[in-house]
């Protein structure tokens, strides 16, 4: 590498170990180098920022945020976990269990780790004590299980990626459900062997068919959000951008008319919440864009996959060192600027390797959601240990065996690409 680019990097890093935030990071380094190692006027930088913001795919981002503050704000969320609730209840660890599928429905609506255990935390933390539950077994569920939110589509990840990469966003949609799957069964097959034979937790009776359909009935509008977003996609009514619209009015609709659960003065409170929320994002879109403006002018992509493509020719190897990298990476970036800064960094590279970009998007898209509880800098740990008001150290502990099931679906779907790409396959979105 030459020594432009290794200063370019060492100033990233250097803003970065400051605690500057990662916006003005990605910014404050595309300026220094504009400035210092080209020729071309800032101009062009400014361009970049408002042409990144102004861009029609950030619009299914913006309104699955607010769906998701939505279903928060109303009483979807403590539908949906009830629905759980009564399918695996009466099974050992069943509330465990119920956990884990309500972070993957919730995951299904709203495409964003945070939001989900910020949303399912409040609920099923205290839940799981109050049963009886271990404190570790309930922290390291609540902590790693909301990885679903981005695993398991809409996924706010997959939607930038297919913004940078131009693959397709329902097909890379698609490639999220085996995983997602895999991991809820994993999860659940370890809570059964976990609990079968502690007596001490009380199990729910088995719940007659009236009782399953009663609370069927009860959520029935709940449950109809994920079947509209991904009926509408799948079956070509909307595109995504449309489905994020139609979840939106959907779950204003029924949180105002049918629950009833917030009143019209809770709309605005809720709007104006998910315009700050989609506001950061955008500047860390600007921001990331920015810097991957310089990145293509000083030709550090192509310099990168020269070095990797001189030191490694398997794309097995390959493929465990984008691993370990994304890993680390998503301790101390979130998913937005880890996609935007290294996505058009490993793309160059995948071609030479003969591996498909939707298979790596999904690749990085799990990695990168892993690295939200990967001690010990993974945000989802803090935001759980300040739930249960627990320290860094014991919270890390208890995430570890769940954290252990999350690399193994990892390693699944890394070496066996057609487990996860059979279904946009089918649906024709692969050529």
């Amino acid at each position: 590498m030459e020594n432009s680019h290794i200063i370019i990097l060492m100033i990233l890093l250097g803003c970065m170990a400051t605690y500057i935030p990662v916006f003005m990071c990605l910014f404050f380094t595309a300026v220094l180098g504009f400035l210092f190692f080209t020729d071309i006027p800032l101009l062009l930088l400014a361009q970049t920022l408002l042409r990144s913001m102004d861009n029609f795919a950030l619009v299914v981002v913006l309104f699955f945020i607010l769906c998701g503050n939505i279903m928060t704000a109303g009483s979807i969320v403590e539908k949906l976990i009830k629905f759980a609730n009564a399918l695996v209840s009466w099974l050992p660890g069943g509330l465990g269990m119920a956990g884990v599928l309500a972070c993957g429905l919730f995951g299904a609506i709203s495409g964003s780790t945070v939001a989900t255990v910020v949303a399912l935390g409040g609920f099923m933390i205290p839940a799981l004590l109050d049963n009886g539950y271990p404190e570790k077994y309930t922290l390291g569920l609540m902590t790693t299980s909301p990885n679903l939110g981005v695993i398991i589509p809409p996924s706010i990840g997959m939607i930038l990626y297919s913004m940078i990469s131009n693959v397709s966003l329902e097909g890379l949609f698609l490639t999220g459900f085996v995983p997602g799957i895999l991991i809820m069964f994993g999860v659940c097959v370890y809570t059964y062997l976990y609990f079968r034979k502690k007596a001490e937790i009380v199990r729910m009776p088995v719940p007659s068919f009236g009782e399953v359909f009663a609370i069927f009935k009860e959520g029935f509008w709940s449950l109809m959000l994920p079947v509209i977003i991904f009926g509408g996609i799948f079956s070509g009514a909307f595109t995504a951008n449309e489905a994020a619209v139609v979840a939106c009015v959907y779950a204003f609709f029924v949180e105002l008319v049918i629950h009833k659960a917030i009143k019209f003065g809770d709309v605005k409170r809720i709007t104006v919440s998910s315009a700050v929320t989609s506001a950061t994002l955008l500047i860390i879109v600007a921001g990331a864009s920015c810097f991957g403006r310089l990145l293509t002018l000083e030709d550090i992509p192509g310099a990168i996959t020269e070095a990797v493509l001189s030191t490694i020719s398997s794309p097995i190897i390959f493929l465990i060192a984008m691993n370990g990298l994304l890993l680390v990476v998503g301790m101390f970036m979130d998913i937005i600027s880890a996609t935007m800064i290294l996505g058009p960094v490993f793309l160059p590279m995948l071609d030479a390797f003969n591996i498909d970009w939707m298979h790596f998007g999904l690749i990085m898209t799990v990695n990168l959601a892993i690295g939200y509880c990967t001690p010990p800098m993974g945000v989802s740990l803090y935001i759980t240990g300040a739930i249960a008001k627990r320290d860094l150290i014991y919270v890390s502990k208890a995430v570890m065996p769940f954290i252990a099931i999350q690399i193994a679906v990892l390693l699944l779907l890394t070496f066996l690409p057609d487990v996860v790409l059979w279904l946009p396959n089918v649906m024709g979105f692969i050529q």
